[in-house]
């Protein structure tokens, strides 16, 4: 651990929670360098949906290098992007009767956003952009001010502008739909909201606490944006890629985003890889506009392409994901109702679950506990108060009970030492 404390800059976040030296990884798994085994219910924040080195990937990415395949491209054509934008086209857009233009950003999650909004401000005429409380969207200045964690939007050093922010759903409560006033406040020209280019949102809110918005509310909202001649923008970054159950998060809902941001599990292999994808009509960039050196990771292609291929050509894998998330949903509730005292409560959506434990100290205290255990688990929310379950989709059952396990006896324990539990904040954290 020396050279990391002599020389890593402060800034590290996961290496406090987790602290040791990891040295490999298979599946569901990670051991460190004194041969610790532990179950990763962390998974790289939902990068790794296929699991750690899947020998599929694996196997088709040693082929492309000792073959001498394209590793560097910038936005050249190549074999590799071919073969992705192929399967793409035929196993994912296609069936779901999806039209749209595929960008290649920089490879991360926030440049896809920052793309996103550039896109829309530029086609719409307009400056800023809708976005909802607890949302989380990167943390390069454009999709910062787009997210609404203080931790995070504190550390820019200047002012953020170009959005107004606006409740998510159940955010006022479950009985109040605050896509209406969104709607109110976009037909007064004296509300303050001057004619947004678009609005973004999470279906499935990972960092803000695993806060899940309703189908239903996501269909008004879509019907607000097309009211009032507004983009919507689905940041599905997170929740995307089969994390949900389906493909995209929002197929549940039936809604049809005019630009869509996907990253993390993309690639499959936990490769640097992201998109963004828009109506034909919305592609209105001058050659080189938003670039990026490293916008053509041609072995992330190789990997997403054989993830496509392998998981999404018909719907056995989407069918698993879902059984596997109504078991953990089940199990979650049972160690809710036993140990939560009236005051804990689950949220999450397919394989996207989690415990709100009240406060961050009690859900830190879990997470610790979990990986005294074997068990790495992280927390999110506003105050770090839910605790979450992001396990590789590729989980064995036995594996995912094993680890449903540890987390109850870590949650037992640490009830065991806590003295008095405040039910009356559950109302405030509840979004």
């Amino acid at each position: 651990m020396k050279i990391f404390k002599e020389i890593e800059s402060e800034v590290q976040s996961y290496a406090r929670a987790f602290p040791c030296v990891f040295e490999r990884a298979e599946n569901a798994y990670m051991w460190d360098s004194e041969g610790t085994r532990y179950l990763d219910f962390l998974a790289g924040a939902g990068t790794l949906n296929y699991g750690h080195n899947n020998p599929l990937f694996k196997k088709r990415l040693l082929e492309y290098i000792e073959n001498d395949g394209i590793a560097h491209g910038l936005d050249l054509h190549t074999r590799a992007k071919a073969d992705f934008l192929k399967a793409f086209k035929e196993k994912i857009l296609d069936p779901r009767g999806m039209e749209y233009v595929v960008q290649f950003t920089g490879p991360t999650g926030t440049n896809a956003v920052e793309a996103a909004m550039k896109i829309a401000r530029n086609v719409k005429g307009e400056q800023n952009i809708v976005t909802f409380t607890n949302g989380f969207h990167g943390v390069s200045l454009g999709s910062l001010a787009a997210t609404g964690n203080a931790h995070h939007r504190d550390a820019a050093g200047v002012s953020l502008s170009g959005t107004h922010r606006l409740p998510y759903d159940k955010y006022l409560g479950d009985q109040i739909d605050t896509t209406e006033y969104l709607d109110k406040v976009l037909a007064d020209s004296s509300s303050g909201i001057n004619s947004p280019a678009a609005v973004i949102v999470e279906t499935i809110q990972g960092e803000g606490g695993i806060n899940v918005a309703s189908a239903e509310w996501l269909r008004n909202l879509q019907a607000v944006c097309r009211k009032h001649d507004l983009l919507f923008i689905v940041d599905d970054i997170q929740a995307g890629c089969g994390r949900s159950g389906d493909f995209f998060s929002f197929e549940e809902a039936g809604i049809e985003p005019d630009i869509i941001t996907l990253s993390k599990s993309l690639s499959g292999y936990g490769l640097p890889f992201a998109v963004v994808l828009m109506k034909p009509e919305l592609d209105q960039w001058k050659p080189g506009e938003h670039n990026g050196t490293f916008r053509g990771n041609n072995l992330a292609f190789v990997t997403a392409e054989t993830a496509i291929h392998h998981y999404w050509s018909d719907e056995t894998f989407s069918r698993q994901v879902k059984a596997k998330g109504h078991y953990m949903q089940q199990r979650l509730q049972q160690i809710v109702e036993k140990y939560g005292e009236g005051s804990f409560t689950t949220r999450g959506r397919g394989m996207f679950q989690g415990i709100n434990c009240i406060n961050g100290e009690l859900a830190g205290k879990i997470s610790t506990a979990a990986f005294a255990k074997g068990l790495i688990i992280e927390t999110s929310g506003a105050d770090d108060q839910v605790v979450k379950c992001l396990c590789p989709l590729t989980i064995s059952q036995d594996e995912l009970t094993r680890g449903l396990n540890i987390l109850e006896e870590a949650i037992a324990e640490v009830c065991t030492n806590v003295k008095h539990i405040q039910p009356e904040k559950v109302y405030f954290l509840a979004s």
